[in-house]
């Protein structure tokens, strides 16, 4: 699967079940473990866990089965390996701790989705 055809596949199995403030980073050349990530926020752990097994079900219905999946048994933060891209799904407060945007996402990041931070 193209990695363009992939990231289609998780931004919309993410909107599907209403993830917030969808944000998908191009981390090639500053990531040897992946090409692309995308970090989504869910409201409370059932969400975050519901939008992590949609991804991985939709991934794997379309032949890209993930590599793992890291975070679902206290689920505030959960993370699918997809090879070429890495999901996180994670919990406000945690996504907010980590900061991942500010590591990852210069340059700016592409946000998706009608929620969004502000």
């Amino acid at each position: 699967m193209e990695l363009e055809q992939l990231q289609q596949l998780v931004l919309n199995a993410l909107d599907d079940l209403k993830a917030q403030d969808v944000i998908l980073l191009d981390v090639r050349g500053r990531s040897s473990i992946t090409d692309s990530m995308v970090i989504a926020t869910g409201t409370s752990t059932r969400h975050v866990r519901a939008l992590a097994e949609s991804v991985a079900l939709k991934a794997r219905a379309a032949g890209q089965a993930p590599l793992g999946t890291e975070g679902e048994r206290e689920s505030e933060w959960v993370l699918v390996d997809l090879n070429d891209m890495v999901v996180h799904v994670m919990l406000p407060h945690v996504r907010a701790f980590y900061n991942l945007e500010k590591l990852w996402g210069e340059p700016p990041a592409e946000v998706y989705g009608a929620s969004r931070a502000g």
